[in-house]
């Protein structure tokens, strides 16, 4: 598949720099993220190398450190079975290996040895509670009612009223049952007839279907409860609108801020322009918090593969303008935030640059900020950035063509696959011509997951996706060629939206999986999903 031909950037940098020194930036960390830890440095940009923004040294990256995690995933295993009595010359004995007492000991070691195990191996917090025994209603009530985010219920045997106890539960369960993998299990056989099904021929359950039955892998459980953390951690976020909520369309300005209250609990604190213009008035009057700035521009512009094709001092003023961001989060507990009104003239001269690298560096650090302050695409993003631990990159949409996808905005993360940095150089925003913003270079080859949200908030569409180059036409800096793995016409025919959020990696299953649970969203997939 071809990406079509490479053009220059119709507008060619008017400010270059000298040679940069050669050393690495490590921002003073601040604990963040609802007291989830220190969060990740900002230093670390690494560069293209050229005037049109074709890196000289592609494919360079600089280790930096992972995202800060978000809240455990608190999980309730449950053990389900019934020991069966012998009876004389009638049918007593159902499916299944738990027969004694000492097979039930037995497998509740082992399965206590797989969960030790299966949080090790999970890249993200889980906090597993202690295993309930489950032989009858009263113990499914009880499960039913712990404080979990989700409940995995072994179902090795026993009734179906005791299954539709713990399913009623207002947390996800997800049944587990064995095959192979250790004592065969009676809900092997039955799961799909008496539990999805009710006993009938059509689906009868309000909150479950397959994907929520799973048969042996404990890579299959991973992905879902990676889901489910990406929505406990995504639920709640406090977003701090700069300007106030100022959406790119009248449907998302219209519909978003009531659908990200209600359906995802989003709390929304905005204070006005002119008051982040009095606190960043403070800051460049303090000597200690300019000095700060100075220095952290100073680590950037040195750090290997970062290019600076702008005046230094745009670099100096989105360091100053994002710590002074930082001050604002952590006084308000936010972990996402924006400016409304980021491309005009008051945010530009408030803060003698647009805001695009001030965002391109918060993102790095794990928190999530985007252009606008628009629900829309915040949704989306800031539930990809959990559930894949990495930063999300919102940009422009374009027309679907040919098999290839291209995006564009001028606030691009470089900690892609959330450590290390992607080269990149450091431009004026395209728009203005102004300021600093950054242009990084993609990985090519690289995977990834790219979901279109409509305006009024009510469907997501998304496919899976192989970068195939990051050309430079005369359009936003940061720019992705993709081609799509899937339905590329039918993409063309149905989307709607305009802003998209890409992520490095696939995550289709996860983000499906995670809206499923969530309801209200409606989902669709162009690629197949394994």
């Amino acid at each position: 598949m071809r990406a079509g031909n490479r053009k220059d950037d119709g507008c060619q940098m008017r400010h270059t720099c000298n040679d940069s020194a050669k050393a690495g930036l490590a921002m003073s960390r601040r604990s963040l993220l609802g007291g989830l830890g220190a969060v990740a440095a900002v230093g670390g940009l690494n560069a293209a190398n050229s005037s049109q923004g074709k890196s000289g040294q592609a494919g360079r990256t600089v280790k930096g450190e992972p995202l800060p995690k978000g809240r455990a995933l608190r999980v309730q295993p449950a053990l389900m079975y019934n020991l069966e009595q012998r009876q004389e010359k009638t049918s007593w004995r159902s499916y299944g290996g738990l027969c004694t007492e000492a097979d039930v000991t037995a497998e509740i070691g082992r399965i206590t040895g797989e969960l030790q195990r299966f949080t090790e191996k999970a890249e993200f917090p889980v906090t597993m509670l202690p295993l309930i025994s489950v032989r009858d209603e009263g113990a499914a009530r009880q499960v039913a009612g712990t404080d979990a985010d989700v409940i995995v219920l072994y179902a090795a045997s026993g009734g179906t009223n005791i299954v539709n106890i713990v399913a009623a539960s207002k947390s996800p369960m997800i049944m587990f049952i064995r095959h192979r993998s250790g004592p065969f299990y009676l809900w092997y056989e039955i799961a799909h007839w008496r539990f999805l099904r009710q006993n009938g021929d059509t689906f009868a359950v309000a909150n479950a279907d397959t994907q929520d039955i799973v048969v042996d892998d404990y890579g299959e459980l991973l992905w879902r409860l990676r889901a489910l953390y990406g929505l406990a951690n995504a639920k709640g976020t406090r977003m701090l609108a700069i300007g106030g909520l100022v959406a790119y369309s009248e449907p998302a300005q219209l519909n978003g801020p009531a659908h990200a209250k209600e359906v995802w609990g989003y709390q929304i604190e905005s204070i006005t322009e002119e008051q982040f213009a009095e606190h960043l008035a403070k800051a460049r009057s303090d000597p200690k918090m300019v000095k700060e700035a100075e220095r952290q521009a100073d680590g950037l512009l040195s750090t290997p593969n970062v290019v600076l094709q702008t005046e230094r001092r745009f670099v100096v003023n989105s360091c100053l303008a994002w710590a002074v961001c930082e001050q604002l989060m952590a006084r308000t507990g936010a972990s996402n935030f924006g400016f409304g009104r980021c491309m005009g003239r008051p945010v530009i001269e408030m803060l003698d640059t647009p805001p695009c690298l001030v965002l391109s560096l918060a993102n790095d650090a794990g928190y999530t900020a985007y252009c606008h302050t628009d629900l829309s695409h915040t949704l989306p993003g800031v539930l990809m950035r959990w559930i894949a631990g990495r930063p999300t990159f919102v940009c422009n949409s374009h027309f679907p063509h040919d098999g290839i996808f291209t995006v564009a905005h001028c606030a691009a993360p470089r900690k892609m696959n959330g450590v290390d940095y992607e080269p990149a150089t450091i431009m004026t925003h395209y728009e203005s011509d102004y300021g600093a913003a950054c242009r990084v270079e993609y990985t090519k080859g690289q995977t990834v997951t790219v979901v279109i949200p409509n305006l009024r908030c009510s469907k997501w569409r998304g496919f899976r996706g192989t970068v195939v180059e990051s050309p430079a036409f005369p359009a936003c800096r940061s720019q992705i060629e993709i081609a799509i793995d899937g339905n590329w016409r039918r993409l063309a025919a149905e989307m709607e939206g305009f802003h998209t959020q890409i992520i490095y990696g696939d995550y289709l299953r996860e983000i499906g999986y995670a809206l499923k649970r969530l309801g209200k969203v409606e989902w669709q997939s162009y690629s197949d999903i394994a």
